[in-house]
Protein backbone atom coordinates (compact mmCIF):
# COMPACT_ATOMS: atom_id res chain seq x y z
CA UNK A 1 0.00 0.00 0.00
CA UNK A 2 1.36 3.37 -1.03
CA UNK A 3 1.01 6.32 1.30
CA UNK A 4 -0.78 9.35 -0.19
CA UNK A 5 1.46 11.50 -2.36
CA UNK A 6 0.88 15.23 -1.86
CA UNK A 7 2.12 18.58 -3.11
CA UNK A 8 0.47 21.70 -1.76
CA UNK A 9 -3.10 20.51 -1.18
CA UNK A 10 -3.28 18.20 -4.23
CA UNK A 11 -2.84 14.53 -3.38
CA UNK A 12 -2.81 11.14 -5.04
CA UNK A 13 -4.00 7.90 -3.49
CA UNK A 14 -4.11 4.40 -4.94
CA UNK A 15 -7.26 3.63 -6.90
CA UNK A 16 -9.63 1.08 -5.33
CA UNK A 17 -12.77 -0.72 -6.40
CA UNK A 18 -14.71 1.84 -4.34
CA UNK A 19 -13.72 4.48 -6.93
CA UNK A 20 -15.67 2.72 -9.68
CA UNK A 21 -18.75 4.98 -9.58
CA UNK A 22 -16.63 8.14 -9.83
CA UNK A 23 -14.48 6.72 -12.65
CA UNK A 24 -17.62 5.82 -14.62
CA UNK A 25 -19.18 9.23 -13.99
CA UNK A 26 -16.01 11.11 -14.98
CA UNK A 27 -14.88 8.92 -17.89
CA UNK A 28 -18.32 8.90 -19.51
CA UNK A 29 -18.84 12.67 -19.58
CA UNK A 30 -18.59 14.41 -22.93
CA UNK A 31 -16.01 16.89 -21.62
CA UNK A 32 -13.62 14.05 -20.73
CA UNK A 33 -14.37 11.77 -23.70
CA UNK A 34 -13.73 14.53 -26.27
CA UNK A 35 -10.02 14.49 -25.41
CA UNK A 36 -9.57 10.71 -25.32
CA UNK A 37 -8.63 8.35 -28.12
CA UNK A 38 -11.27 5.86 -26.97
CA UNK A 39 -14.46 7.88 -26.91
CA UNK A 40 -17.03 5.22 -26.21
CA UNK A 41 -18.71 5.05 -22.82
CA UNK A 42 -17.35 2.41 -20.47
CA UNK A 43 -19.41 0.13 -18.25
CA UNK A 44 -18.85 -1.00 -14.69
CA UNK A 45 -17.66 -4.36 -16.04
CA UNK A 46 -15.19 -2.59 -18.36
CA UNK A 47 -13.71 -0.71 -15.42
CA UNK A 48 -13.57 -3.76 -13.16
CA UNK A 49 -11.75 -5.69 -15.93
CA UNK A 50 -9.29 -2.74 -16.21
CA UNK A 51 -8.61 -2.90 -12.47
CA UNK A 52 -8.15 -6.68 -12.53
CA UNK A 53 -6.15 -7.03 -15.76
CA UNK A 54 -4.13 -3.81 -15.76
CA UNK A 55 -3.82 -2.28 -12.28
CA UNK A 56 -3.74 -5.43 -10.15
CA UNK A 57 -1.31 -7.17 -12.54
CA UNK A 58 1.11 -4.22 -12.58
CA UNK A 59 0.56 -3.15 -16.19
CA UNK A 60 -0.77 0.18 -14.95
CA UNK A 61 -0.10 2.40 -11.93
CA UNK A 62 -3.24 4.41 -11.20
CA UNK A 63 -4.11 7.01 -8.60
CA UNK A 64 -7.14 9.09 -7.70
CA UNK A 65 -6.49 12.85 -7.50
CA UNK A 66 -8.03 14.70 -4.56
CA UNK A 67 -7.79 17.95 -2.66
CA UNK A 68 -6.68 17.30 0.90
CA UNK A 69 -8.27 20.46 2.29
CA UNK A 70 -11.66 19.65 0.75
CA UNK A 71 -11.45 15.84 0.84
CA UNK A 72 -12.86 15.85 -2.72
CA UNK A 73 -11.88 13.31 -5.39
CA UNK A 74 -11.86 14.95 -8.81
CA UNK A 75 -9.81 12.92 -11.28
CA UNK A 76 -7.35 10.16 -12.01
CA UNK A 77 -3.76 9.95 -13.22
CA UNK A 78 -1.97 6.83 -14.39
CA UNK A 79 0.96 5.23 -16.13
CA UNK A 80 -0.37 2.52 -18.45
CA UNK A 81 1.13 0.22 -21.07
CA UNK A 82 4.09 -0.42 -18.79
CA UNK A 83 6.84 -2.07 -20.80
CA UNK A 84 9.34 -3.48 -18.32
CA UNK A 85 11.69 -4.70 -21.06
CA UNK A 86 12.17 -1.18 -22.40
CA UNK A 87 11.58 0.57 -19.04
CA UNK A 88 8.81 2.83 -20.29
CA UNK A 89 5.15 3.60 -19.72
CA UNK A 90 2.43 5.85 -21.09
CA UNK A 91 1.08 8.75 -19.04
CA UNK A 92 -2.64 9.47 -18.84
CA UNK A 93 -4.85 11.79 -16.84
CA UNK A 94 -8.33 13.19 -16.73
CA UNK A 95 -9.93 15.71 -14.45
CA UNK A 96 -13.49 14.51 -14.05
CA UNK A 97 -15.02 17.43 -12.19
CA UNK A 98 -15.47 20.57 -14.31
CA UNK A 99 -14.78 23.05 -11.51
CA UNK A 100 -11.30 21.54 -10.94
CA UNK A 101 -10.10 22.02 -14.53
CA UNK A 102 -7.82 24.84 -15.60
CA UNK A 103 -6.43 25.48 -12.11
CA UNK A 104 -3.06 23.75 -12.47
CA UNK A 105 -4.12 20.67 -10.51
CA UNK A 106 -3.42 18.37 -13.47
CA UNK A 107 0.16 19.64 -13.67
CA UNK A 108 0.66 18.98 -9.95
CA UNK A 109 -0.84 15.48 -10.29
CA UNK A 110 1.49 14.82 -13.25
CA UNK A 111 4.49 15.92 -11.20
CA UNK A 112 3.44 13.70 -8.31
CA UNK A 113 3.06 10.57 -10.43
CA UNK A 114 6.35 11.27 -12.22
CA UNK A 115 8.08 11.69 -8.86
CA UNK A 116 6.63 8.36 -7.75
CA UNK A 117 7.42 6.61 -11.05
CA UNK A 118 11.04 7.69 -11.27
CA UNK A 119 11.77 7.06 -7.58
CA UNK A 120 9.86 3.81 -7.00
CA UNK A 121 9.77 1.94 -10.32
CA UNK A 122 12.45 0.88 -12.81
CA UNK A 123 10.91 3.01 -15.59
CA UNK A 124 13.28 5.31 -17.47
CA UNK A 125 10.84 6.93 -19.91
CA UNK A 126 7.29 8.18 -19.59
CA UNK A 127 5.58 9.27 -22.77
CA UNK A 128 2.17 10.54 -23.77
CA UNK A 129 0.05 11.11 -26.82
CA UNK A 130 -2.38 14.03 -26.98
CA UNK A 131 -4.59 15.52 -29.66
CA UNK A 132 -2.84 18.58 -31.10
CA UNK A 133 -5.99 20.65 -30.60
CA UNK A 134 -5.86 20.07 -26.82
CA UNK A 135 -3.65 23.12 -26.30
CA UNK A 136 -4.35 23.45 -22.56
CA UNK A 137 -3.24 19.89 -21.87
CA UNK A 138 -0.08 20.32 -23.95
CA UNK A 139 0.82 23.44 -21.96
CA UNK A 140 0.20 21.59 -18.68
CA UNK A 141 2.35 18.65 -19.79
CA UNK A 142 5.17 20.98 -20.82
CA UNK A 143 4.98 22.72 -17.44
CA UNK A 144 5.21 19.33 -15.72
CA UNK A 145 8.46 18.58 -17.59
CA UNK A 146 7.38 16.69 -20.71
CA UNK A 147 9.15 17.67 -23.93
CA UNK A 148 7.77 17.65 -27.45
CA UNK A 149 9.01 14.73 -29.56
CA UNK A 150 6.95 15.13 -32.69
CA UNK A 151 3.58 15.18 -34.37
CA UNK A 152 1.92 12.15 -35.88
CA UNK A 153 0.08 13.79 -38.75
CA UNK A 154 -3.55 12.74 -39.23
CA UNK A 155 -2.94 9.80 -36.93
CA UNK A 156 -6.37 9.71 -35.27
CA UNK A 157 -9.69 9.43 -37.10
CA UNK A 158 -12.97 10.33 -35.47
CA UNK A 159 -16.31 11.13 -37.15
CA UNK A 160 -14.69 10.99 -40.61
CA UNK A 161 -12.13 13.65 -39.65
CA UNK A 162 -8.41 13.15 -39.18
CA UNK A 163 -6.51 14.72 -36.28
CA UNK A 164 -2.84 15.26 -35.58
CA UNK A 165 -1.41 13.66 -32.45
CA UNK A 166 1.44 15.19 -30.44
CA UNK A 167 3.94 12.87 -28.75
CA UNK A 168 5.75 14.11 -25.64
CA UNK A 169 8.00 12.39 -23.10
CA UNK A 170 10.20 12.82 -20.09
CA UNK A 171 13.24 10.75 -19.17
CA UNK A 172 14.30 9.80 -15.67
CA UNK A 173 17.61 11.71 -15.85
CA UNK A 174 15.78 14.87 -17.02
CA UNK A 175 13.30 14.52 -14.17
CA UNK A 176 16.04 14.03 -11.59
CA UNK A 177 17.86 17.16 -12.85
CA UNK A 178 14.77 19.34 -12.27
Amino acid sequence: MIKNLCKKNICLREITIQDTDNILKWRNTKDVRQNLFTRNNITKDDHLRWLENKVEKGHCIQFIIFKSDEKVDFGTVFIKNIDNSNKKGEFGIFIGENNYRGKGYGRIAAELILEYTFNHTPLNRVYLKVLEENVGAIKSYRNAGFVYEGTLRQSYKYDNNFYDVVVMSILKNSWMER
